[in-house]
């Protein structure tokens, strides 16, 4: 339930009394709407009948108890709601604060011809009061640790009253928080400069020189945003000469540059012109500034940017014309927020009760509109009342949006809450984000941006149409700036309390106002009315979550009417034109809706501070790859389409990855137990309905991810679409559209198509053939010419798998990914028919994996010749599989073992496989314990169904030792490496810090592991998890590398012409083109790491964390002394040539 801490009342006996009164009425009704629901899920339990009997009996009583006294309550109600009635009655709205300086108190006195301007000269003038020590201690503190919870919320709170025009009631809670001694500490110049900003957009002068009194009062200094909001002011009410110039010069005697004003701030069109009328007024010959343009002049991207030599930029496959009229399409549907999509699941017919559930469901939800109407009205007024008391309340955040849009977004928030309910955190903070997104794209239309962002996108897309060209070839970015001369600011991100808190109370709204007859059976309905949603609390872990939950006989309305619309967010589908160039952490991919470009964990900020942080230039390496990445064009393979919605409307297929629906679930033995039934039998029957009710779930949970996914495809068929990416924490590229995407399953990839084709050219055959035998995974130990001899040996299958996938021999289905074998079946059958292969356009990606990547870049780190042959870092005939050397390793322990008379050796005999080691040795690079192996082990144990069960344990915990000794003997350079990463991120938690570092590539990254507390949104930051800060720094470190290197294949493909995606360390590309993105891929690879990367991360992490004065004593810190002995203990290297990787064919494959 929403609320706050628990109070101690004050309340006299007499009201007591009468609480306990209506406490007990509520009470009443609460009990019988749950025995109501416990009848409605038709528990026929004896013992659950004899309770509701019992209690039944007691409701009786207590009825005609309180019908007595319900008179007596009627006129206590009454009294109570004349009492609320005046307390609605909303207070004035203060202008004039209380200041501590009496000095600056008095240059408000006084009666002059020109009084606000001669008070501005005034407070201008008059040096910052300074501090009282215990006041300096704690602004400091608040800089080292961050912004408070309190802090954040009432600057969003007065951001949003700007925005919906309540300026004065900013100002009212502003200086109500001022006058309070202890708040007044915490207030921030950000949120004068709001409030500033405000006034100056109204146009009153005298609110804007009272909110700088304060600012001066508070002992601060007004920074470039203030004289700008004072400025913008004087420019909107055409202020005299004499005022703007004496403002321009006490900014300037604070230090503060006047181009500063149009080169370091990100100003509206409008808030931009006032200030410029204002500078021009003063100084008529002053010329605007162009917005410097800083490259980034890195070693690793030197190349990518570049002046001189050969540049090939890809253009899209489509004119000018045809993109002009997508982006059009494009803005509508994200001015829409929603789109509407037809479900692929088939409905034969409609049935009577079908058509009687959907007229109910329509009469059902206007009636909850008008109840979520009035109950809005009602919330938006206490929640005033509580803004006019100087409560930064949610009042202007329940203005941002019309009534009509927020009704609209509850709505569908109900039609789509699960029947096994959502946690009440994650449908809040979902609610919030909501809300906060439909604000972002109101705000752009408001500026009038949007008219700005048009005629800039239209000449954007000269760049990437088919048809024309410009000047000078350069990056998307780079043209988009030069576009315009300025970025409007992005709106600020509430924090995630705030977005939880505004969501809980839109929940709250749908729990109290959404109501449905309790019997909806007969035709005439019901007066006695029951709630749709209701609490519950499940255990997660050990922790008590609250969850929302749909009743029951909702969720069987809702499945009995079989609505077959889907509704998605506009930002969570792929775009219909190509996605914003991304210019900031803040500005790119969708036109209208705000995206960002690091997704953090949630209630973490860290990320953003770090981005923040960064000059521009810093981060363009990073944001010309993710544009790059989301400018590949794409389209639906539809023929495959047809094939896997055929296998899906016929209860899908559990070998090929397409999930068959819940009703295929497994049934428990007996859906009720016997009377007379033991104990123990109960018990077995009652874990049997659980895995039961669990795999039902899990099916249902997995039928409808495909059914989302398909859905889409089926939607976009015959169309060009793009997705547009953005990152993890350690720089890990994703796309931003979650259900229909290239990093999903087999059958997701398998319905994916590059929309430009390329003639598949000398090579392009051999390499779609070579990639149809890498989907199989029957080949992966035999050369490139092994594998396509093979691929022409099973020629006669390969073009029956085409012709006829479903009646014919089925080769297709035996492969590791099937889906993906059969679209490329499908691609070589028609290349190998066509009258000139080599003139064969080719619209399927190839792709190449990296052999084990993670070991690859610890190989090349340590510079390890042992583990760099391990994993194809050199030349070979045939491709090196580091999982069977590591088994070979392991059977030679077992056999030393089993001579010695090891019984588990002797048990194990037969069993050591690839497969049975494979996992463990794949996430030992990226961290897995000797805990999490043993479990993967006795996983793959289990499987083999001639393996005595009773060894399982034993056998799993020897064979994870045995597997860690030989990956210690093969890569001890890498145990090396990741024990050295280990103890120092061990050392900086300790000393209360989480790990951070910079990726070659300039991303900042820090861990976003903390401490657990009892509080799901705590307000303050927490401890670092040393464990888990420890175990997760050597693979997110890995993991920075990885996408490092892509980072910099993409760039550099990009700039030869290529079409380049990737799913972390798997390239895709044209089969054209392979061979080209081959060689990128080495180039780079070997580029990166002949950079000094443990040194700099040694160098980085002692001038973060060892640079404190209190380290140069190690009496005093020892666990400081620990750390920089062990940072400046970078591990030494071996003596394994990179350039050997440009001849490995392995590498990547």
């Amino acid at each position: 339930m929403v609320g706050g801490p628990r109070r101690s009342s004050s309340a006299s006996p007499r009201q007591l009394d009468r609480r306990k009164d209506w406490c007990l009425a509520e009470l009443l009704e609460v009990l019988e709407a749950r025995v109501q629901q416990l009848q409605a899920e038709s528990l026929s339990s004896v013992s659950v009948q004899d309770v509701l009997s019992r209690w039944e009996q007691k409701l009786n009583r207590d009825k005609q108890n309180i019908q007595k006294r319900q008179p007596h309550i009627e006129i206590l109600r009454k009294k109570l709601s004349e009492k609320e009635g005046q307390k609605l009655k909303l207070q004035p709205l203060r202008l004039e604060p209380e200041f501590k300086n009496k000095k600056l108190a008095s240059c408000l006195q006084g009666k002059l011809q020109s009084p606000w301007e001669e008070k501005l000269k005034k407070v201008l003038q008059s040096i910052p009061q300074k501090l009282s020590t215990h006041e300096q201690a704690t602004l400091t503190k608040e800089k080292e640790e961050s912004v408070s919870n309190w802090q954040q919320n009432l600057l969003a709170f007065l951001q949003c009253c700007v925005y919906s025009d309540q300026v004065p009631l900013a100002h009212h809670v502003l200086v109500n928080q001022y006058s309070m001694s202890r708040k007044r500490e915490l207030i921030t110049l950000a949120m004068y400069n709001v409030v500033m900003q405000g006034w100056a957009r109204e146009g009153s002068f005298k609110g804007l020189v009272y909110v700088f009194f304060m600012v001066k009062d508070s002992g601060l200094t007004p920074d470039l945003q203030s004289y700008a909001a004072a400025l913008q002011c004087m420019g909107k009410i055409d202020q005299d000469t004499r005022t703007i110039k004496r403002c321009l010069k006490q900014m300037t005697k604070e230090g503060l540059q006047l181009k500063q004003l149009f080169t370091d701030l990100v100003l509206f069109t409008e808030e931009r012109n006032m200030l410029l009328r204002a500078v021009l007024k003063a100084q008529p010959n002053f010329i605007l500034p162009k917005p410097p343009r800083q490259v980034n002049t890195t070693t690793l991207l030197k190349d990518v940017y570049a002046q001189d030599g050969p540049v090939t930029y890809p253009k899209l496959p489509l004119p000018l014309k045809t993109l002009q009229d997508l982006f059009q399409q494009q803005l509508r549907m994200e001015l829409e927020t929603t789109v509407s999509v037809k479900s692929v699941e088939k409905i034969s017919c409609l049935d009577e009760r079908a058509e009687h559930a959907r007229k109910i469901l329509k009469t059902l939800r206007a009636q909850w509109e008008a109840a979520l109407y009035r109950t809005l009205q009602e919330t938006k007024a206490r929640t005033a009342q509580e803004a006019h008391l100087g409560q930064p309340s949610l009042y202007p955040f329940l203005c941002l949006l019309s009534e009509k849009d927020l009704v609209g977004i509850l709505m569908k928030t109900l039609q789509v809450l699960p029947s096994q309910g959502e946690s009440l955190i994650f449908l809040s903070q979902d609610l919030g984000t909501r809300i906060f997104n439909r604000f972002a794209i109101q705000q752009k239309q408001r500026s009038k941006e949007l008219q700005h962002l048009e005629q800039r996108y239209l000449q954007y897309l000269h760049l990437l149409a088919s048809d024309t060209q410009v000047a000078k070839p350069c990056l998307p970015r780079q043209y988009w700036e030069a576009l315009g001369e300025w970025d409007v600011p992005a709106p600020q991100p509430w924090p995630v309390p705030l977005l939880i808190r505004l969501g809980k109370q839109l929940a709250e709204m749908l729990v109290l106002a959404v109501e449905m007859p309790h019997n909806l059976t007969s035709r005439q309905g019901s007066s006695k009315l029951i709630p749709v949603l209701y609490h519950v609390y499940s255990f997660r872990s050990y922790r008590q979550v609250g969850i929302l939950k749909p009743h029951p006989a909702y969720t069987q309305l809702l499945a009995t009417a079989i609505e077959t619309t889907l509704n998605f967010d506009s930002n969570s589908m792929p775009m219909l034109c190509p996605p914003l160039p991304w210019t900031s952490s803040t500005t790119g991919a969708f036109l209208l809706s705000p995206t960002k470009l690091m997704r953090g964990v949630d209630g973490n900020h860290q990320h953003q501070r770090l981005l923040d942080r960064c000059q521009p230039f810093e981060l363009h390496g990073a944001l010309d790859a993710l544009t790059q990445l989301g400018n590949c064009a794409w389209r639906v393979n539809g023929r495959l389409l047809d094939l896997v919605l055929e296998v899906f409307l016929a209860k899908g297929s559990t070998r090929l990855g397409v999930p068959p629906p819940a009703s295929e679930a497994p049934q428990p033995s007996l859906n009720v137990p016997p009377l007379h039934m033991t104990p123990n039998r109960r018990a077995e029957m009652r874990r049997e309905l659980m895995r039961c009710l669990k795999v039902a779930r899990e099916m249902h949970s997995l039928r409808m991810e495909a059914l989302y996914r398909l859905s889409l495809a089926q939607h976009l068929r015959d169309r060009i679409f793009w997705l547009p990416h953005n990152m993890d924490f350690r720089g890990r590229t994703y796309p931003c559209p979650p259900h229909f995407n290239h990093l999903g399953s087999d059958l997701a990839r398998s319905l994916l198509q590059f929309a430009e084709g390329r003639p598949l050219g000398p090579q392009g055959l051999d390499w779609l053939k070579i990639h149809l035998v890498n989907l199989t995974g029957a080949k992966k130990r035999e050369s490139l010419k092994a594998r396509l001899a093979f691929a022409d040996q099973v020629m006669e299958d390969i073009l029956d798998s085409a012709d006829q996938p479903m009646t014919g021999r089925k080769w297709w289905m035996e492969a590791d990914e099937p889906w993906q074998t059969l679209a490329c079946c499908i691609e070589v059958a028609q290349a190998v028919r066509s009258p000139d292969p080599a003139a064969y356009v080719s619209h399927q990606p190839v792709h190449q994996d990296g052999s084990c990547n993670g070991l690859q870049h610890y190989a090349a780190l340590g510079r390890d010749s042992m583990g760099a042959a391990s994993v194809n870092l050199l030349p070979s005939e045939l491709p090196q599989d580091v999982y069977s050397e590591v088994a070979q390793q392991v059977e030679v322990f077992r056999k030393q073992d089993m001579e010695n008379g090891v019984q588990v050796a002797k048990v194990l005999d037969g069993f050591i496989s690839r497969k049975v080691v494979k996992q463990t040795v794949m996430t030992v690079v990226y961290g897995v314990t000797r805990y999490g192996g043993r479990l993967q082990i006795e996983k793959r144990l289990r499987e083999l169904n001639s393996f005595p069960q009773e060894f399982i344990w034993e056998a799993s915990f020897y064979l994870v030792r045995l597997v860690f000794r030989s990956l210690q003997e093969m890569f001890s350079g890498t145990r090396a490496i990741q024990r050295w990463l280990s103890e120092s991120a061990r050392l900086i938690s300790q000393a209360g810090h989480a790990v951070e570092w910079v990726t070659p590539m300039g991303i900042p990254v820090i861990q976003p592991y903390h401490q657990d507390t009892k509080l799901q949104v705590p307000p303050v930051p927490r401890k670092p998890n040393t464990l888990k800060q420890k175990n997760g720094f050597p693979p997110n470190f890995i993991h920075s590398l990885d996408s490092t290197h892509m980072m910099l294949t993409a760039l550099h493909c990009y700039r030869k012409g290529l079409n380049f995606v990737s799913v972390h360390d798997c390239f895709w590309t044209h089969a054209a083109d392979i061979s080209v993105m081959n060689q990128v891929c080495r180039e780079q690879f070997i580029h990166l790491h002949s950079q000094p990367i443990l040194e700099n991360l040694s160098s980085f992490l002692l001038q973060r964390f060892c640079s404190h004065p209190k380290s140069q004593n190690a009496s005093e810190n020892p666990v400081q002394s620990q750390l920089r002995q062990r940072l400046m203990a970078v591990p030494p290297i071996g003596d394994f040539d990179l350039n050997q990787v440009k001849h490995s064919k392995y590498f990547f494959s």
